[in-house]
């Protein structure tokens, strides 16, 4: 056993060893099973945190029904508690990528605030990331591999075997008597990681030895390139980010006159920076859509559609809708205890303050041609009053109506729109959470 391997990895995992649990990835597989060993081997001797297993099975092949009783007697024989969770994995154009995605979705549920999942990819791992990334003409982020750890979930995800070599663990395992699953499917050349793994990395070390250590070292060169461009991203877009006048709109919305006075590449890197925990973002080649929605007339209203939501542009303003923004009910609704408040179908809620008016109450949403007394100024169109209040297009549909009867009284959270808004009485609408997918 070389010596330097559980040390450098308990200096890998010093941030985390006060973590509340150590989650490790246990496929069966050489990596996850010398990660596995190395841990338990550590507890014996360093204070860690507790350990447990999960082993995803995806069901892909037949032989994987036998890999959790492996990963159980594995476990068992290490004092290990394993938690077996079967995934269904969703068909479409790459099975690796969906595979991968059902298996990480399955690690996020399974760990709780706070705690750790670990994985056993390695240095060769990272160069292949890097390698198979270039050639389907990654950016700075993709070419920057996998990341040593990042968030996951409520807690986190570290990969501590990112600096070692798939030759120093198969030496660990052959000096511990290890046994593991060797994945039929590892060897598929089907497979685009099983090609570059199999095929090209053989005639890339045969002629450069040291290519393996010097893609992973530029993965990590690329990694400290693009920290310095979200570092910029950060000043952009802490810049852009002023206040709407709309603080009841819980949406993320940026202002896109600080925007247009920076470059085209620093706008894209600040738009990425921003978008990136909110939606897909779409590669290098179908940005057009941001273009045509900045540089459209004023009055115009354009919308970029992305893969998880829409990017809409609205007095000079640039606005977030997820996917689950239309997904509401616009039925009426009578109001018929207003001193409650009042829950609207995937819209949020309704509360009065002060005295609320005389019923009976309703609840409606704009179809067009509504008028409305306003106390000082006569009869106004809607359309009007939402036009002075600067209200989004995109949101016009969503605010509630309160009528009393047939007469439209408010429009909620715009006191300019309303019949008796004042000392006596506000009409206040807080809408969806975060948690409800509306930002």
């Amino acid at each position: 056993m070389k010596p330097a391997l559980p040390a450098k990895l308990l200096q890998s995992l010093a941030p985390w060893r006060n973590a509340p649990a150590w989650h490790i990835a246990y496929s069966g597989g050489l990596d996850s099973t010398v990660l596995l060993h190395l841990l338990v081997d550590l507890a014996k001797t360093q204070p860690l945190p507790p350990l447990r297993a999960i082993h995803v099975h995806h069901g892909l092949q037949a032989a994987a029904d036998a890999w959790p009783a492996h990963c159980q007697a594995v476990c068992d024989a290490a004092g290990v508690a394993l938690r077996v969770m079967r995934v269904q994995v969703l068909p479409g154009a790459s099975l690796e990528r969906a595979a991968r995605d059902a298996r990480y979705q399955a690690f996020a549920e399974a760990i709780s605030p706070g705690e750790l999942l670990l994985t056993g990819q390695h240095r060769d791992d990272q160069a292949e990331t890097l390698l198979f990334r270039l050639l389907r003409g990654a950016g700075v982020r993709g070419l920057a591999g996998m990341p040593a750890q990042r968030p996951l979930g409520a807690g986190g995800l570290a990969r501590p075997l990112l600096d070692v070599s798939r030759t120093e663990l198969e030496a660990y395992a052959r000096d511990h008597q290890l046994t593991w699953i060797e994945d039929p499917s590892n060897s598929d050349p089907r497979f685009s990681r099983n090609y570059l793994r199999h095929q090209l990395f053989p005639l890339l070390t045969a002629r450069w030895p040291q290519a393996v250590n010097a893609l992973a070292r530029t993965a990590g060169h690329l990694a400290e390139a693009q920290g310095l461009l979200d570092e910029l991203a950060q000043l952009d877009v802490q810049a852009a980010n002023q206040p709407s006048g709309l603080s009841w709109l819980a949406l993320p919305s940026l202002s896109i006159a600080p925007l247009r006075t920076l470059s085209d590449a620093r706008q894209r890197n600040a738009l990425r920076y921003w978008l990136a925990p909110l939606t897909r973002l779409p590669d290098s080649e179908h940005w057009v859509g941001w273009s045509a929605l900045r540089d459209a007339k004023a009055d115009a209203q354009p919308i970029w559609r992305l893969a998880d939501g829409q990017l809409h542009r609205c007095n000079d303003r640039i606005w977030w809708l997820p996917t689950q923004w239309s997904e509401f009910s616009d039925s009426p609704l009578s109001w018929s205890r207003p001193q409650n408040p009042l829950q609207l179908p995937g819209n949020g809620q309704l509360h009065f303050s002060g005295c609320a008016p005389d019923g009976p109450l309703s609840i409606g949403y704009r179809l067009g041609g509504e008028i409305m007394e306003v106390p000082g100024r006569g009869r106004r169109d809607l359309k009007r009053l939402l036009n002075e209040s600067a209200v989004p297009g995109f949101v016009r549909g969503r605010l509630p109506l309160l009528y009393q009867g047939s007469r439209l009284l408010a429009v909620a959270n715009l006191a300019r729109a309303s019949t008796g808004q004042g000392d006596d009485w506000q009409l206040h609408w807080t809408p969806p959470t975060c948690d409800q997918g509306l930002s």
